[in-house]
């Protein structure tokens, strides 16, 4: 794991790349590898890497990057692990490469050598990179299949400049910082920038499963390679025993992969059956005690689920490391969190992972596996169920009436359920406009709410979501025509929420600590065999989630474990901010330049602020994201109008 970034110049008019903003480009993103750095100026001044090095593979001096081959033609920064190099690396050689080093860096630099951009369906694992062809003058760029690791880029007065973190972009001098009101108006709803772009105004993302090549003259073309659906030629006809069977198969091949390591390697035990089942199959593949690491609160008891993590520990036999934290502990952090995150992160979780991942590095452990992805595989989250039964009865109903019915029924309901019930009368909204109903695992400030938030003036900014949220069942639907309306669910969690909020955290959170965090449940072999279970084995009851999973794992780990009722991984934001954090974050809103803007209707904040106060309504989340903005905005914009 690693950190990487670039200029590649394209214009006339843009200035010699120059080394030492190279360094400070790299410099800013030294967390991301403590262990080596590296700064690469092409002959004719076109291109120019920067890199720095968290050394898992190869420790030696021969993993070194960027990485060239021995003609000069091709180069490359590369951030991430892939699983299968070692396959790839024998097919190289018998085509005649002769390696240097035992990098997985080196069979991507000739993979692409010797197969071009189709070298990206070769690649098993996560990944980010950049190679420079020094003949045709072109840079090829690719994010993995699932968004595991982030890509960031822009284009500046004749300069493309990418990184792994947005800041490194920041540190070029060419690119001007600005908000980017379109993607406010989607953090504000989704708790997180879109999958391409940035609150930053022009830092655009790769999407998870797409790569870009950049010509000479600054064009660019964006393709996406793989989707969830990708493969999808028809749901399987296995029975439920033949479907657990296959998915218990694939899940160990994928957690043996990703225990590919020079340097000490562990798992995040929450207590919940994705991490225990990682701690399960991965004590059969080794010959000492599993690392595992869990944080817990010192207070607030019904968010530990420490007795869970110290069940399967004692089952398994872990090494097992934990650690408390209570508010007091989490408010010095919030303004780390932002800074690490580039953007504000929707997410509460974010405090107790920043934790975890401490003192996992503390232990001496730098690389772990983590329990994300299988929620959005096997409908893990009560609000899939939930819209996925509606969308079947009353939604198909309301839907079947006239538009003008539709749509008076609504402004019938609006002035009575308006910051009463908003969640209801949304769902009313998106009926009546015809848009669709699912839009992932977080509506925060929903467009109906959007309306009391925002000034008048600003109104205009709601159908960004709105057109988003179509834009993703869209995309699902161009690609497979004929999926069923669960497929649809996880196509939106899967392209969206997972990569871009979830995976976005894990990243910036475990690099801000210089840990690597591996993900066996997102091996692309399991989503794309999961995503052809038929819609009735995969959610067959309205009351349980996780339906198959829960059935495959029976007998690895505890029926405790299996059948307890979902908490998920959480923190205790709601208390904090009305008892504890309440005169902090009254201030940081108050003071807050951004939310003092005309944009934002301060009266409305204030209510929300009361109102949970007074615990009349639960605005956690709501009021930690616009504290998220603020200290954000403080930290990235300070003394610059907000425009």
């Amino acid at each position: 794991m690693c950190g990487i970034t670039g200029v590649i110049k394209y214009g006339r008019q843009s200035t010699e790349i120059s080394e030492a903003i190279l360094k400070k480009m790299s410099d800013v993103i030294f967390h991301r590898g403590p262990d080596d750095e590296g700064l690469w100026i092409s002959e004719d001044k076109k291109c120019g890497f920067g890199f720095r090095r968290l050394s898992i593979i190869d420790l030696s001096s021969a993993g070194h990057q960027p990485m060239s081959t021995p003609d000069g033609r091709y180069t490359i920064v590369f951030n991430g692990e892939i699983y299968n190099h070692l396959t790839l690396r024998q097919e190289l050689e018998s085509k005649g490469y002769k390696y240097r080093s035992r990098t997985d860096t080196e069979s991507i630099l000739y993979g692409y050598a010797e197969f071009g951009k189709n070298v990206i369906h070769k690649l098993f694992g996560m990944f980010s990179f950049a190679i420079w062809d020094d003949e045709t003058k072109e840079l090829f760029c690719a994010r993995d299949r699932v968004g595991k690791k982030p890509f960031y880029f822009t284009f500046a007065d004749g300069n493309f400049i990418f990184g792994s973190e947005i800041k490194s972009i920041l540190e070029h001098p060419s690119y001007s910082k600005e908000i980017d009101k379109n993607e406010l108006i989607n953090y504000l709803n989704y708790g997180m920038s879109s999958n391409r772009s940035s609150l930053f105004k022009g830092v655009h993302k790769i999407p998870a499963g797409h790569f870009l090549i950049l010509k000479d003259d600054g064009s660019y073309k964006l393709e996406r390679y793989w989707s969830p659906l990708i493969n999808f030629n028809g749901y399987n006809r296995l029975s439920l025993s033949e479907i657990n069977t296959e998915i218990l198969k694939i899940l160990k091949i994928a957690i043996k992969d990703r225990m590919m390591s020079d340097v000490p390697f562990g798992v995040f035990l929450s207590g919940g059956i994705d991490s225990s089942l990682n701690v399960a199959l991965m004590s059969e593949l080794m010959d000492r005690p599993v690392d595992t690491y869990t944080v817990g609160f010192k207070e607030l008891e019904k968010y530990n689920e420490l007795e869970y993590a110290r069940l399967v520990s004692k089952l398994f036999k872990t090494n097992h490391h934990e650690i408390l934290i209570d508010d007091n502990d989490s408010l010095p952090i919030l303004q780390e969190l932002t800074w690490h995150e580039d953007e504000p992160n929707g997410d509460p979780v974010c405090i107790p992972l920043w934790f975890l991942s401490k003192l996992t590095r503390d232990s001496g452990t730098i690389v772990v596996q983590v329990g994300e992805g299988s929620d959005e595989q096997f409908v893990g989250y009560p609000w899939m169920l939930r819209e996925f039964l509606f969308e079947k009865s009353y939604w198909k109903f309301f839907t079947k009436l006239p538009p003008a019915i539709r749509k008076s029924i609504y402004y019938t309901l609006k002035p009575l359920l308006k910051n009463k019930n908003n969640q209801i009368l949304e769902y009313f909204r998106r009926g009546a406009f015809g848009h669709q109903l699912y839009w992932g695992g977080a509506s925060v400030f929903s467009p109906t709410e959007l309306e009391s938030l925002l000034n008048t003036n600003y109104h205009n900014l709601i159908e960004i979501p709105i057109e988003f949220a179509d834009s993703m069942h869209r995309q699902a639907l161009e690609i497979s025509p004929d999926i069923d309306y669960l497929q649809r669910i996880l196509f939106v969690e899967l392209t969206e929420r997972l990569p871009e909020i979830l995976l976005m955290r894990v990243d910036k959170i475990g690099m801000a600590h210089s840990i690597e965090a591996r993900v066996p449940f997102l091996d692309h072999r399991l989503i794309e065999f999961t995503m052809s279970i038929k819609p009735e084995i995969k959610a067959p009851d309205r009351k349980i989630t996780k339906y198959i999973l829960k059935n495959a794992v029976k007998g690895i780990i505890p029926d405790e474990i299996i059948h307890r009722k979902k908490q998920g991984f959480w923190a205790p934001v709601t208390e904090w901010l009305r008892n504890q954090w309440y005169n902090y974050s009254f201030s940081v809103i108050n003071n807050s330049e951004l939310l003092k803007n005309d944009l934002f209707n301060k009266d409305y904040i204030d209510f929300l602020i009361k109102q949970h106060k007074n615990e009349k309504q639960n605005n956690g989340t709501k009021i930690f994201m616009l504290i998220e903005l603020a200290l954000w905005y403080d930290r990235f914009f300070k003394n610059q109008s907000p425009g």
